[in-house]
This record gives C-alpha cells, sequence and structure tokens, in this order.
C-alpha cells in the first residue's frame, strides 16, 4: 500500500502560476510511474500528465500542454506538476497517482494508488 499526499493547491488569479506536489511514500525496490489528474465539479475525472520512471517520458493533456510541466525530485520521493498561465477551466481537483509500472499511462485505471487531491481555483 502506498500513501500518496498532494500539497500546493490553492486560490490564484488567472494567468498565475502554481506548483503542485505529491510525496510518494516510503521507498521502494520496484519501480513505479506517476501521473496526475483533475476533477472539476460536475465532470469525470481527466488526465492532466504523467511521467515515467526514468524521467525521460512524459506526456500531457492537449488542454494543458505547453502550460504544464510534470517532473520528479531526484530521490523519487516526489512528483511535481508546474502549473504556468493558469485559466478558469483549471479550476478543480487535483490527483497524483502511481502505478507499479516504469512506464507511465494515461487512463485512470491503470493507477493503483491515488491520493486525496488538492484543490485548486483560479479566480478571473
Amino acid at each position: 500500500q502506498r500513501q500518496l499526499v498532494e500539497s500546493g493547491g490553492g486560490l490564484v488569479q488567472a494567468g498565475d502560476s502554481l506548483r503542485l506536489s505529491c510525496a510518494t511514500g516510503p521507498r521502494t525496490l520496484s519501480s513505479f510511474s506517476m501521473g496526475w489528474f483533475r476533477q472539476a465539479p460536475g465532470k469525470e475525472r481527466e488526465f492532466v500528465a504523467s511521467i515515467d520512471w526514468t524521467g525521460l517520458k512524459t506526456y500531457y493533456a492537449d488542454s494543458v500542454k505547453g502550460r504544464f510541466a510534470i517532473s520528479w525530485d531526484n530521490a523519487k520521493s516526489a512528483v511535481y506538476l508546474q502549473m504556468s498561465s493558469l485559466k478558469d477551466d483549471d479550476t478543480a481537483v487535483y490527483y497524483c497517482a502511481s502505478r507499479w509500472s516504469t512506464i507511465a499511462a494515461i487512463t485512470a485505471h491503470e493507477y493503483d494508488y491515488w491520493g486525496q487531491g488538492t484543490q485548486v481555483t483560479i479566480s478571473s
């Protein structure tokens, strides 16, 4: 069982930047990849970004490409989502997720563990 803990959410204005963090839990001998998803009120959870174990392969939803960046810290103890040029449509609860695979995925059902979420609200 892995416990993921997100932080960094908050209320910002349109055009601002924000960085979300996800603590990935105790070190493990197994490799894993990470993803970020979000869920806006009245909408289904959607993919935002993912990163493989090496950090060399990243994937982004079209809606965030060029504005968001996912990355690991050096020890693989945290994954970050740097968000820039934020828009009203980015308002959502953001979740990090992990899967027991070195390969990143873009669909929610491929992930094994989820954090509790952190609220991001963009005001225009």
